[in-house]
């Protein structure tokens, strides 16, 4: 029997700090060569990019399939700072994070990658500033406001003072939260009180007219609306990734596969 070759890891390597508008410091990290097609890759809440690309095999798939790859972790997660104000957690400031990597990197335009609230940025970043988004891959993007169900006064009583969660939602967010070991709950709280209401929602009235991919489990609640959402944009298209939920989408090889696919299918050599 042929010995089956081992699975070479990716290796995460130390970050490197942008600043964003209001001073706080956003970790980044890079893969492959500087002068190939650049991939941008956005996680979702509660995770990171080593979470959400690293581990999964996202990086070895893109940088295998030629292309270099930005990672980011969004502020109040992995690396980044966490504030705890909900005023920090506005759309246009994640996205302002995101403008402020690629003129860091002196990158002008990038294929995207996003999961969850990556790919609810991500569609705000290729509708506000289209010149930076060639392209888009966006999984699981939430539609309507699922941190709107989070009781965020439960939460904040079970983070500072060690009261348990009553409510069956906000429990599974603070699971969720205390899945990755570098999150600071007060922050994710605070993120949550900040986007819950706010403009948190994608307008179908105002879809990214870039080609985008729109990605999401057979299992996740939102599959209808996002297929929806696929279906306002007028280069959008939508595949449904069989057997999964929302929280593991990411880790599904037919996801990989299907987003390199789409990533190349403009005809340019990565």
């Amino acid at each position: 029997m042929d010995a089956v070759a081992p699975t070479i890891r990716t290796e995460m390597p130390p970050p490197s700090y942008i600043m964003s508008a209001e001073g706080y410091q956003i970790a980044t990290y890079s893969w492959g060569p500087p002068d190939a097609e650049p991939v941008l890759c956005v996680h979702g809440f509660a995770s990171s990019c080593r979470d959400n690309w690293v581990e999964t095999g996202w990086v070895r798939a893109l940088t295998g399939a030629g292309y270099r790859v930005i990672g980011v972790d969004q502020r109040g997660h992995g690396a980044s700072d966490k504030p705890y104000d909900p005023l920090a957690y506005s759309m246009s400031a994640f996205v302002g994070d995101l403008i402020a990597v690629l003129d860091t990197y002196l990158v002008d335009d990038v294929r995207y990658v996003g999961y969850s609230l990556g790919a609810r940025v991500g569609w705000q970043l290729a509708v506000d500033a289209p010149e930076h988004v060639s392209r888009a891959v966006l999984g699981g993007i939430p539609d309507g406001r699922p941190l709107g169900r989070l009781r965020i006064e439960q939460a904040r009583a079970y983070a500072e003072q060690g009261i348990p969660v009553e409510d069956t939602v906000t429990q599974n967010y603070v699971r969720l939260a205390e899945r990755v070991a570098t999150n600071d709950l007060r922050a994710l709280i605070g993120l949550a009180e900040g986007m819950r209401f706010g403009d948190a929602d994608p307008d179908p009235e105002r879809p990214p007219v870039q080609p985008v991919l729109f990605a999401t489990g057979s299992e996740d609640a939102i599959l209808e609306r996002s297929r929806v959402l696929a279906g306002s944009a007028p280069n959008g298209t939508f595949t449904e990734i069989p057997g999964r939920h929302h929280f593991n989408t990411p880790g599904s090889r037919a996801f990989r596969d299907a987003a390199v696919d789409f990533l190349g299918a403009d005809g340019a050599e990565p």
